[in-house]
């Protein structure tokens, strides 16, 4: 993997931190907090012009607005991150670049999902481009992820799959829900926060809308985290769009990139 002159520069500070703390002859954990808190903070914007960042990603740009939407879940160099449900990469590439070399990304997707994205995954990761990712391909009840190791928990346009029946598929084929948002909870650090977005389904509706039009009210979304011990910290309108009314599919020609999606940030619940 090439070395950017961000990363350089992020080296470069952490060197220059951990000597800094050895002089100082503090616990020999403090390096590393040091470079981290003395990294600039991350420019969003100019992670979408990474000049590593295949250029097939800029098309979704506009729709996704993934600088705001980083920024809003607090993305900073060092974190780890568990991106459940990355698909073929295209938040991977930008986390990778924001949490830097001395962070970590763990990609992922249930195994069941391989036909949807071809070779885009293994292109992604090939010749580790990526030093930072690990691919994890299991369901999404099963995060193989040490306990308390997350900073920041992702789960972009994908809550509802968890009620997604393929055809012939048996019921919870992706994971039971409530395993799944335990299994979250207990990756979380103390301190982190777990971001989901997805497209809204109207008030009220069923599960069964996950797989049905490929929705989910965001009341479901919330009641499930606050089962598994978190608590709604925060939520955003970046996505949102109040002509959408949430009854067709989101794979209809008319709403396709232009869904009402809602975004909600989790933290642990006070104890």
């Amino acid at each position: 993997m090439k070395t950017s002159l961000r990363q350089m520069k992020y080296i470069a500070a952490a060197v220059l931190g951990a000597g800094l703390t050895a002089c100082a002859s503090v616990p020999a954990t403090a390096p590393f907090e040091v470079a981290r808190l003395s990294a600039p903070p991350i420019d969003y914007a100019a992670l979408l012009t990474h000049p590593e960042r295949p250029l097939d990603d800029f098309k979704d740009d506009t729709a996704r607005r993934p600088d705001e939407i980083l920024a809003f879940a607090g993305l900073e160099h060092g974190m780890t991150v568990v991106e459940i449900e990355a698909g073929a990469g295209y938040y991977t590439e930008l986390l990778s670049y924001g949490v830097g070399p001395e962070g970590n990304v763990f990609m992922q997707n249930p195994l069941a999902f391989d036909g949807f994205f071809g070779d885009a995954i293994a292109e992604r990761l090939a010749d580790d481009r990526l030093a930072n990712v690990q691919a994890v391909r299991t369901n999404f009840d099963v995060l193989t992820v040490a306990d308390n190791s997350a900073d920041i928990v992702t789960w972009f346009l994908g809550p509802h799959e968890l009620w997604f029946r393929p055809d012939g598929a048996p019921e919870e084929a992706f994971g039971n829900p409530q395993k799944a948002f335990a299994e979250i909870a207990r990756v979380m650090k103390p301190e982190g926060v777990f971001v989901a977005i997805d497209h809204v389904a109207p008030a009220g509706s069923p599960v069964e809308s996950g797989s049905e039009t490929h929705r989910i009210d965001p009341a479901i979304i919330t009641q499930f985290a606050e089962a598994a011990g978190l608590t709604l910290a925060d939520s955003t309108d970046i996505l949102a769009n109040p002509d959408d009314d949430g009854t067709l599919s989101v794979f209809d020609p008319s709403l396709r990139r232009k869904t009402n999606r809602v975004v909600l940030k989790f933290r642990h619940a006070a104890p």
